[in-house]
């Protein structure tokens, strides 16, 4: 009787442990994740394309939708495949008959570029949809390097335009003089990133002000030193409403501590950088054009936003974007 119990324990657990153990492989399973993330983007593209999935065109109608497009590109960032050769060869290996009208790699390439404003969009109404409507947001600028320093002079990237080519910049926090760009991002106190802009590594983060204008009003921005400016303030307090604070330094004639509250919430957007160096690989690039450089980067953000979506309809932590598909 004592050895029949045992059985059956043992049985019971066996099936439990091959039921959890079926669970994590399709959590990790690229079909499963792409089925996922691409009903969120037909969720809230439903009146940006066809019933096919496709921006209305004229001409041949392809079988692998824009929608479809989109949603390998962010299901692709979001386990961390950076590289599209292995991505490819990873769905011909082993999930040939789950895209049956796969694309070649040079056509995905392309139409990912060509699909820039759409997946942008797509973007930016789910990240209204996390926390639209928030008054208080955070502003902050990180390194992109599109090579090392001393291969300035041979790298081509962007050479053949110079208002949209690399630059020299030098980055305080991490006291770091590099060559590429600058990602300028403004997130909310959740950590979702609701507008955000590349520029030259050169540029100045206060330049980055006149464009937030046009994208957002009657808020408060939190920023660190490099915005401070008094003409800067006062122009966006009184053109759009935009309250922006900044600490003070050391040597200002009206110097006032910074407030503890705002010093705290401001460093969530640090970390949402260091999420995106560390699982989104930022500080990777493979791109060989300026434009490739741009896709990837709204990829990047793009994925981790889809993320952020799916743990706040799970109830889970938004920001824990590492366990989003467990």
């Amino acid at each position: 009787m004592i050895y029949k119990k045992l059985h059956i324990s043992l049985v019971f657990s066996i099936l439990v442990l091959i039921k959890q153990l079926k669970h994590i492989t399709d959590m990790h399973n690229l079909k499963t994740i792409f089925d996922k993330i691409f009903d969120i983007c037909k969720q809230f593209s439903s009146d940006l394309v066809n019933s096919c999935g496709n921006i209305p065109r004229r001409g041949v109608v392809p079988k692998f939708s824009d929608l479809e497009v989109i949603a390998l590109s962010f299901t692709s960032e979001a386990l961390s495949i950076d590289s599209e050769n292995y991505l490819f060869n990873k769905l011909e290996a082993e999930y040939q008959h789950d895209f049956p009208n796969l694309i070649c790699r040079r056509q995905y390439n392309d139409r990912r570029k060509i699909l820039f404003d759409l997946k942008d969009r797509i973007r930016r109404r789910i990240a209204d949809a996390i926390d639209g409507g928030e008054t208080y947001y955070c502003i902050d600028s990180m390194p992109v390097v599109v090579c090392k320093y001393a291969r300035s002079n041979r790298c081509k990237l962007g050479k053949d335009n110079y208002e949209t080519a690399p630059s020299f910049g030098y980055c305080a926090s991490q006291n770091m003089h590099y060559y590429g760009y600058k990602l300028h991002s403004v997130c909310s106190l959740n950590g979702v990133i609701h507008t955000f802009d590349l520029t030259k590594a050169s540029v100045h983060d206060i330049k980055y002000l006149q464009d937030i204008k046009q994208k957002m009003c009657d808020i408060t921005l939190l920023g660190d030193k490099g915005y401070l400016s008094k003409d800067i303030q006062l122009d966006l307090f009184e053109t759009v409403h935009i309250q922006l604070e900044v600490p003070y330094r050391m040597n200002q004639k009206d110097y006032k501590p910074t407030f503890k509250p705002f010093a705290k919430a401001r460093k969530r957007i640090e970390t949402v950088f260091s999420q995106l160096d560390d699982q989104f690989m930022m500080i990777r690039n493979y791109a060989k054009q300026q434009r490739g450089l741009f896709t990837r980067v709204l990829a990047k953000i793009g994925a981790m936003t889809i993320m952020q979506y799916i743990n706040k309809e799970n109830n889970k932590p938004i920001g824990r974007v590492k366990y989003a598909f467990d």
